[in-house]
Protein backbone atom coordinates (compact mmCIF):
# COMPACT_ATOMS: atom_id res chain seq x y z
CA UNK A 1 0.00 0.00 0.00
CA UNK A 2 1.41 3.47 -0.84
CA UNK A 3 1.32 6.27 1.83
CA UNK A 4 -1.73 8.14 2.03
CA UNK A 5 -1.61 12.34 1.75
CA UNK A 6 -3.53 13.78 5.16
CA UNK A 7 -6.89 14.18 3.21
CA UNK A 8 -6.94 10.36 1.91
CA UNK A 9 -5.66 9.20 4.93
CA UNK A 10 -9.00 11.13 7.09
CA UNK A 11 -11.44 9.75 4.30
CA UNK A 12 -9.83 6.43 4.42
CA UNK A 13 -10.31 6.64 8.81
CA UNK A 14 -12.98 8.53 8.99
CA UNK A 15 -11.02 11.10 10.77
CA UNK A 16 -11.15 14.58 10.16
CA UNK A 17 -7.93 16.40 8.58
CA UNK A 18 -7.96 18.61 11.14
CA UNK A 19 -8.15 15.93 13.85
CA UNK A 20 -5.09 14.35 12.42
CA UNK A 21 -2.91 17.56 12.74
CA UNK A 22 -4.06 17.47 15.96
CA UNK A 23 -3.37 13.94 17.22
CA UNK A 24 -0.12 14.77 15.31
CA UNK A 25 0.62 17.81 17.50
CA UNK A 26 -0.08 15.79 21.03
CA UNK A 27 2.00 13.07 19.55
CA UNK A 28 -0.65 10.35 19.16
CA UNK A 29 0.31 9.35 16.05
CA UNK A 30 3.11 10.90 14.05
CA UNK A 31 2.85 10.30 10.17
CA UNK A 32 6.53 10.86 7.98
CA UNK A 33 6.66 13.25 5.99
CA UNK A 34 7.53 13.96 2.33
CA UNK A 35 10.69 16.51 1.44
CA UNK A 36 8.30 19.25 0.71
CA UNK A 37 6.68 18.38 4.36
CA UNK A 38 3.45 16.72 3.42
CA UNK A 39 2.35 14.14 5.79
CA UNK A 40 2.28 10.93 4.57
CA UNK A 41 0.49 7.68 6.43
CA UNK A 42 1.59 4.42 5.97
CA UNK A 43 -0.06 1.36 7.13
CA UNK A 44 1.23 1.71 10.25
CA UNK A 45 -0.43 5.11 11.15
CA UNK A 46 -3.56 4.20 9.37
CA UNK A 47 -3.70 1.23 11.74
CA UNK A 48 -2.97 3.29 14.84
CA UNK A 49 -5.80 5.17 13.88
CA UNK A 50 -8.56 2.56 13.77
CA UNK A 51 -7.31 1.18 16.57
CA UNK A 52 -7.36 4.98 18.82
CA UNK A 53 -11.17 5.23 17.10
CA UNK A 54 -11.92 1.64 19.12
CA UNK A 55 -9.95 2.70 22.29
CA UNK A 56 -11.74 5.83 22.43
CA UNK A 57 -15.63 3.98 22.03
CA UNK A 58 -15.17 1.07 23.60
CA UNK A 59 -13.89 2.70 26.72
CA UNK A 60 -15.26 6.41 26.65
CA UNK A 61 -11.94 8.53 26.63
CA UNK A 62 -11.45 11.99 24.90
CA UNK A 63 -8.66 12.66 23.12
CA UNK A 64 -7.22 14.92 25.90
CA UNK A 65 -7.42 11.47 27.90
CA UNK A 66 -5.09 9.46 26.04
CA UNK A 67 -3.23 12.11 25.24
CA UNK A 68 -2.90 13.09 29.21
CA UNK A 69 -1.75 8.99 29.49
CA UNK A 70 0.66 9.19 26.70
CA UNK A 71 2.21 12.33 28.85
CA UNK A 72 2.26 10.00 31.87
CA UNK A 73 4.44 7.38 30.28
CA UNK A 74 7.06 9.99 29.18
CA UNK A 75 7.43 11.91 32.00
CA UNK A 76 8.58 9.74 35.12
CA UNK A 77 8.51 12.66 37.35
CA UNK A 78 4.79 13.50 36.42
CA UNK A 79 3.56 10.01 37.05
CA UNK A 80 5.04 9.86 40.30
CA UNK A 81 3.87 13.34 41.42
CA UNK A 82 0.04 11.81 40.42
CA UNK A 83 0.26 8.67 42.03
CA UNK A 84 1.83 10.54 44.50
CA UNK A 85 -1.64 12.80 45.21
CA UNK A 86 -3.83 10.26 44.41
CA UNK A 87 -2.33 7.55 47.51
CA UNK A 88 -2.89 10.76 49.36
CA UNK A 89 -6.62 11.15 48.29
CA UNK A 90 -6.82 7.21 48.79
CA UNK A 91 -6.05 8.15 52.52
CA UNK A 92 -8.46 10.45 52.47
CA UNK A 93 -11.50 8.77 51.59
CA UNK A 94 -10.39 6.18 54.26
CA UNK A 95 -9.85 8.57 57.25
CA UNK A 96 -13.86 9.61 55.69
CA UNK A 97 -15.08 5.73 56.02
CA UNK A 98 -13.63 5.61 59.63
CA UNK A 99 -14.93 8.73 60.34
CA UNK A 100 -18.69 7.49 59.19
CA UNK A 101 -18.11 3.66 60.88
CA UNK A 102 -17.43 5.77 64.35
CA UNK A 103 -20.69 7.61 63.68
CA UNK A 104 -22.49 4.64 62.98
CA UNK A 105 -21.33 3.13 65.76
CA UNK A 106 -21.99 6.45 68.20
CA UNK A 107 -25.51 6.36 66.70
CA UNK A 108 -25.98 2.50 67.44
CA UNK A 109 -25.16 2.84 71.36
Amino acid sequence: MDALHVGHAAARTGWSARMLRYLEQAGLVVPSRTEAGYRLYGLRELNQLRSLAELRSRFGLGIGDISFAARLRREPELRAAIDGWLAGAEDQLGWVEWEQRKHERLLAA
